[in-house]
């Protein structure tokens, strides 16, 4: 059994607690917390399985490093903290462990990273002989081996659209939600998600991906955003009111160019209420699903909802992106020290994993 640790509950720590526990080669050894109120509370709890583990949560960020677990789990935000995540994922490279997480957008394409990202992880990789594998949580999957698998039943591959759709409400993240994405704000003003070459910066890195993976050379990477604005004032479950008016609806896109046109293209459609732009595509149920389409011949079009905690495809988003990168330890435990992506790490069956651990 490969010791593990899960550092961060939120959205993607809870998925993470689930993954960990399920899967028969890992041990979840700790669970890191940041937020005083969850110290102690027991990690079943805290992953939304509704049975005790036994294993209280600990804020003891060194004691828990110092025991050399084999594996981290890193869920903590990366949004507004990459200085704060790159420095926690050295630390635990260091002692040693693999470390799989979303939360690094400029390692996606390990390979084409800035040095001021690439260069401490190679560093902390050499003093402790740990391994850092990085995969979006929207999902990563969907922007990388979906689309690549996808490519390969073509005969004639013209363009590759990567889409995430979902209903914004259900994601219980309000501070993400109102401030780096702008549900709910004047249109004059400016979130950080959508201002220029953010968009690129977070999801740049898997077009690259995609590219290098498919043989050709990018002109550059375009932008384009459009927001609308509320019809009525609307109430949601998690996060209360939204005035009709402000921010109701985005859709944006990070567009490889090849040959002076888009072909390689990441979308994000994503609503606070199924009112506000209803002409934009929409998922076929529910509050979201991602969708791949590969323009050609023949034409392919495959789209995924998965659903978590209940109906909530927002949270079934995260637990896929999750099974990715918790499916990549036992593989990553075997390899040589390194830093990976998508195109090094194979995606594999759920082997043991069939009816449950």
């Amino acid at each position: 059994m490969i010791p593990t640790v899960v550092w961060g509950t939120g959205n993607v720590g809870r998925a993470a607690i689930r993954a960990v526990e399920a899967h028969p080669a890992l041990d979840l050894v700790a669970v890191l917390v940041h937020t005083p109120g969850k110290v102690g509370r027991d990690a079943g709890e805290l992953g939304g399985l509704g049975r005790r583990l036994g294993l209280p949560a600990t804020d003891d960020t060194d004691a828990v490093l110092a025991a050399r677990p084999r594996a981290v789990v890193y869920a903590a935000s990366g949004d507004i903290r990459p200085d704060g995540a790159l420095a926690d994922i050295g630390a635990a490279i260091r002692a040693g462990a693999v470390v799989v997480t979303p939360s690094l957008y400029p390692l996606y394409d390990q390979r084409n990273a800035p040095p001021e990202f690439r260069d401490p992880v190679l560093a902390a990789i050499a003093d402790g002989g740990g391994s850092l594998f990085v995969s979006g949580v929207d999902p990563g999957w969907g922007n990388d081996v979906l689309p690549l698998l996808m490519s390969g039943l073509g005969t004639v591959v013209d363009a590759v659209r990567c889409q995430e759709i979902f209903d914004y409400s259900t994601y219980e993240q309000e501070e993400s939600v109102r401030f780096l994405v702008g549900m709910g704000q004047p249109l004059d003003y400016e979130p950080l998600m959508l201002a220029p070459t953010v968009p690129t910066m977070v999801w740049g890195g898997q077009i690259r991906l995609m590219a290098r993976a498919l043989g050709v050379e990018l002109d550059e990477i375009r932008e384009t955003v459009r927001r609308r604005a509320l019809d009525a004032t609307v109430s949601t479950r998690t996060m209360g009111v939204f005035e009709a008016g402000t921010q109701g609806a985005v859709r944006f896109e990070v567009q490889g160019i090849v040959d002076g046109e888009p072909r390689l293209v990441i979308e994000h459609i994503t609503r606070i209420h199924p009112s506000c732009a209803p002409e934009w595509p929409s998922p076929p149920h529910g509050d979201g699903a991602h969708r791949v389409i590969i323009e050609g011949r023949p034409r392919i079009e495959v789209t995924v909802e998965a659903t978590d905690e209940g109906e909530n495809r927002s949270a079934g988003g995260n637990a896929t992106a999750v099974g990715r990168l918790v499916g990549a330890i036992d593989w990553l435990v075997a390899a040589e020290p390194g830093l990976y992506d998508a195109l090094d790490v194979p995606l594999r069956p759920a082997v043991g994993r069939l009816g449950g651990k």
